[in-house]
């Protein structure tokens, strides 16, 4: 048996970032990850997940030390963000306008990883461990993880950063609430006709689900098509060729000539863990929640996770008793901010995915009127980029 001050299941975007931040402090933390991600080479072509990453997150990777080791692989920064149903009912947000560089950037998620996980080297309190959790047990004092390479580690504080389908949080016997929304989405990687360099992601919405359009990187991009369990099912079973007919029926002509080059479909989830902490053991991430991804806020909401617990565990003198009142203080932050942002996305998801005339009418009429807000569209860019 190993001992550690932290275990880390799940050494993902999340969950690394967490170790980088506790290492920082001088705690001992051992990561325990099943899947190293493939290293980066810059012939590979884009990867078919893919983050929008808002200030507050690129901040903190920049703090990790990971966000200066991204900018020598590849990301795609973008200035504008359209939201439409009907032509005539567009709101369109602009980084100029609150003098700002760019809203965001749009980063494949295993580079994001990569970045991380880089960083570990320059930490020898930091075990990468290469294998998957079989066992948990926990005690007053301590939780013990045993690895199907039969190691045993030891930790005072357990972190669950293993996503969605969290073995943590269901060894904890934590419960969780939540549906699977009746749309699924497909992710779609496409490469443009004329190589052009997009700073722009938009996203129209239609009875049925939105479509939206993320740009990659030298003409690269991502389009994201929200439709029926039964459309995705029947588009994911097209060759190439015919998916690109289909694309070109849907989406607004504003996309242009291209060639598609991959896809890969998933329903759409929200789960909100019951609690976030339980003993001396705290999930973060999607071992906590899974959001609808309308707005692209999943990971941001996971990174405010692993900015809120630092926060938190800052000068933490590894007692058990001062480790409780701080995760208290964690969950009582974090818990109600995911609610909020989890909320509403549901709101907009419940306005946009119909097509009953009244409520359509008044949507298109909230939207053309966002255009025009002023500060509190400025206010809303803000917030959105992690501003506020």
């Amino acid at each position: 048996m190993k001992n550690y001050d932290v275990c880390v299941v799940g050494g993902g975007m999340v969950g690394a970032a967490t170790a980088i931040g506790l290492a920082k402090m001088g705690l001992s933390v051992a990561v325990l990850e099943a899947q190293i991600p493939e290293s980066y080479a810059p012939e590979q072509g884009p990867d078919l997940r893919a983050s929008a990453i808002n200030h507050h997150s690129e901040q903190l990777l920049e703090t990790l030390g990971a966000w200066q080791d991204l900018q020598t692989m590849r990301m795609c920064p973008f200035k504008r963000m359209a939201v439409w149903e009907a032509a005539n009912a567009r709101t369109q947000f602009n980084c100029d306008d609150i003098q700002h560089s760019h809203l965001g950037h749009i980063v494949e998620n295993r580079l994001i990883q990569l970045a991380l996980l880089n960083q570990f080297a320059a930490y020898p309190n930091i075990d990468l461990i290469h294998g998957r959790p079989e066992r948990l047990q926990q005690s007053e004092s301590s939780c013990t993880v045993t690895i199907d390479n039969h190691q045993i580690l030891s930790c005072t504080l357990l972190v669950g950063a293993d996503g969605g389908m969290s073995n943590v949080r269901q060894w904890l016997n934590i419960g969780q609430q939540g549906w699977q929304y009746q749309q699924h989405a497909m992710g779609i990687n496409i490469e443009m006709a004329d190589h052009s360099q997009q700073d722009i992601t938009w996203q129209a919405f239609h009875p049925s689900g939105p479509r939206a359009f993320l740009p990659l990187y030298n003409g690269f991009a991502s389009l994201v098509w929200y439709d029926s369990a039964a459309r995705i099912a029947q588009l994911k079973k097209l060759n190439h060729d015919k998916l690109k007919a289909e694309i070109v029926e849907a989406f607004p002509a504003q996309l242009g000539d291209f060639s598609v080059l991959a896809k890969a479909s998933f329903p759409l989830t929200r789960m909100h863990a019951n609690q976030y902490v339980k003993g001396n053991a705290v999930l973060v991430g999607d071992a906590a929640h899974t959001i609808n991804p309308l707005a692209g806020q999943g990971v941001n909401l996971g990174f405010k996770d692993v900015s809120a617990l630092l926060d938190a565990l800052q000068s933490w003198n590894k007692c058990r008793s001062d480790l409780i009142h701080r995760l208290a203080e964690y969950e009582a932050n974090r818990r109600k901010q995911n609610l909020l942002m989890m909320s509403t996305m549901d709101v907009i998801y419940a306005m946009f995915s119909n097509d009953f005339a009244p409520l359509k009418l008044l949507r298109n009429a909230g939207l053309a009127l966002a255009d025009k807000a002023g500060p509190l569209k400025h206010q809303v860019m803000k917030f959105a980029m992690g501003l506020e």
